[in-house]
């Protein structure tokens, strides 16, 4: 036995006068429409008086004899912005409001984390973690105290080549130093100071001579 269709669900209010408010603009979108179709069924009848059918809906016919323009046709006034989830309406260039968008951004901060915690444990970046200090391990056994100027300390660090760093870019001091972009950022801010077997490549990258101040 074939099953009854269900009754149709009424339209809401809201959604009801949005749609009234654009019957203007359909209906002129739709007129030349309807009277072009007039005309094809005007042109397969005979003995007609009329060379054509009238033009109730355009008036085309009589601002053609007047020498006036078509008629305009409007656009249909656009939907309001609501919420994706509750309804409400939004500022332009957002999709949810604020009540909704708090735990939306939290749920997608916390599915970041997860994969950035599973990424960070995969084989590939235990395998970097483990060549950079490989690499930092080697490079304090090469260097020696002894190679570095004695008048190159801390203090002249601090006074003579910290504030020039900020001449130099990033991927720069990245680069001389084989250190991480975040590492290189902070030294060239001074919020860190590097390792003392750093200083002398520093001062070369500045132009602060090393041949003793």
């Amino acid at each position: 036995m074939r099953k009854p269709m269900s009754p149709p669900q009424p339209v809401m209010a809201s959604f009801a006068t949005r749609l009234s408010e654009s019957l203007p603009a359909w209906r002129q979108t739709i007129a030349p429409i309807a009277e072009w179709v007039s005309r094809v069924l005007w042109s397969t009848f005979k003995h007609h008086r009329r060379t054509s059918p009238p033009t109730h809906l355009t008036q085309s016919r009589r601002r053609d004899a007047k020498g006036k323009p078509h008629l305009h046709i409007s656009a249909p006034p656009r939907p309001p912005r609501l919420c994706r989830t509750c309804g409400q309406q939004v500022t332009r260039g957002f999709e949810r409001c604020g009540s909704c968008k708090v735990p939306v951004c939290t749920g997608e901060l916390i599915r970041a984390a997860r994969k950035g915690r599973v990424a960070s444990h995969s084989p590939e970046a235990e395998a970097k973690r483990g060549e950079g200090r490989r690499q930092h391990a080697a490079a304090l056994r090469a260097w020696k105290p002894s190679d570095q100027p004695a008048w190159l300390n801390e203090e002249m660090y601090l006074a003579k080549i910290q504030p020039r760093l900020a001449e130099i870019t990033v991927p720069t001091i990245r680069a001389a130093l084989g250190i991480s972009k975040g590492y290189a950022t902070y030294i060239r801010s001074g919020k860190r100071n590097p390792a003392r077997r750093h200083w002398a490549t520093l001062a070369r990258l500045v132009g602060w001579g090393l041949s003793g101040g």
